[in-house]
């Protein structure tokens, strides 16, 4: 054996134990898809559905969250811009800055018009809707 390895242990504190570091600074989109949203409040409001990717540069621009329905089907879609969202480790979820009647007034769609959310139109009343500037400027 090692000197060190039969060296008497000083016992750690509190304050010497530090979380471990962040993996990773990124996410695969099937560990998002179906995470659940809850509103400003923390009431549970949907899961995400899908993420809209920006084609020039790659990033994130809105998150689809899918609101009611039954096992995926049948259920309202809103095309919510990402900076609307942040991720609480206490929910593990996405916490929506929105009431759940703010949410049932926005723009929405549905599986059969998913097109929709990559309308500029409907992207541009989404945009004014939450009050965010568009990411195509």
């Amino acid at each position: 054996m090692t000197d060190a390895e039969t060296a008497p242990q000083t016992p750690r504190t509190p304050d010497d134990i530090q979380p471990p570091p962040q993996r990773h600074h990124a996410i695969t989109s099937d560990r998002v898809e179906g995470t659940a949203v809850y509103s400003e409040d923390g009431d549970h409001m949907g899961h995400v559905h899908s993420l809209v990717i920006e084609k020039a540069d790659g990033k994130v621009t809105d998150i689809v969250v899918s609101i009611g329905g039954f096992l995926g089907l049948g259920g309202e879609l809103h095309s919510i811009p990402w900076e609307k969202f942040a991720y609480d480790v206490n929910l593990a979820g996405y916490r929506l800055g929105l009431s759940k009647q703010e949410l049932r007034d926005a723009p929405t769609f549905t599986d059969e018009s998913r097109e929709l959310a990559l309308d500029m139109a409907y992207q541009q009343r989404v945009y004014d809707y939450y009050s965010v500037a568009p990411y195509w400027y």
